[in-house]
């Protein structure tokens, strides 16, 4: 499930209007709606501050606001975005100081997805997912093969672990579970010490594993 770890800001400039675009996590309507009058707080001098938000695991909830812009210039392309990049748990506010020319329909539209696009790359974007961690033991001789198997397997190693044994402490993805512990019963001749934790949901952040 892709959603935002941390907002951004960004700002772009078409025909003299300045389109600022503010994104932030929200986990509910009751949070969107705080942000947005935040935002028209913040820019009350603006002639628009359209806004879109979506939130759900499954994206349930959306809603989208032109504010005073033409209908579906503004509120619904800027939800389009957001929807067709499947980011969950997401609002966004454009905030626009008009710059006396105007843009007509489609330039608008182009405009605030434009800036919603920007904002989104400003932002810190994770996919979670659900996963275990496994630990394995093994002896030096059976390293190198689980090392591989690791490697090939795309999987998060959090730490390995020297001791008289050798302990990989690892990530592994909810679907992967079977055929990890298959794999890695071959590779050692069913002499590795395999353990379990408990299911958890977990992304890459900046290259770090995080735990949800």
């Amino acid at each position: 499930m892709k959603t935002l770890y941390s907002g951004g800001e960004a700002e772009i400039v078409e025909k003299k209007s300045r389109f600022i675009a503010t994104v932030r996590p929200v986990s509910s309507e009751e949070e969107a709606v705080a942000f947005i009058a935040e935002m028209k707080k913040k820019y009350w001098d603006a002639r628009h501050n359209c806004s879109a938000f979506v939130i759900g695991d499954r994206q349930e909830m959306s809603r989208c606001s032109d504010d005073g812009e033409p209908a579906q210039t503004a509120g619904r392309p800027m939800l389009d975005v957001l929807l067709r990049e499947d980011i969950h748990n997401v609002a966004v506010v454009v905030t626009r100081y008009f710059g006396g020319v105007l843009l007509g329909t489609g330039g608008l539209v182009r405009a605030y997805q434009k800036s919603v696009q920007e904002g989104l790359a400003a932002s810190v974007i994770i996919d979670k997912k659900e996963g275990r961690r496994l630990s394995v033991g093994t002896d030096y001789t059976g390293l190198g093969k689980l090392q591989y198997l690791v490697a090939q397997n795309g999987l998060t190693l959090i730490d390995t672990v020297y001791t008289e044994k050798v302990e990989l402490l690892l990530m592994v993805p909810s679907e992967m579970q079977e055929q990890t512990e298959k794999e890695i019963i071959e590779v050692t001749n069913g002499k590795a010490d395999i353990s379990w934790g408990e299911m958890v949901l977990y992304a890459m952040v900046e290259g770090k594993l995080q735990i949800f």
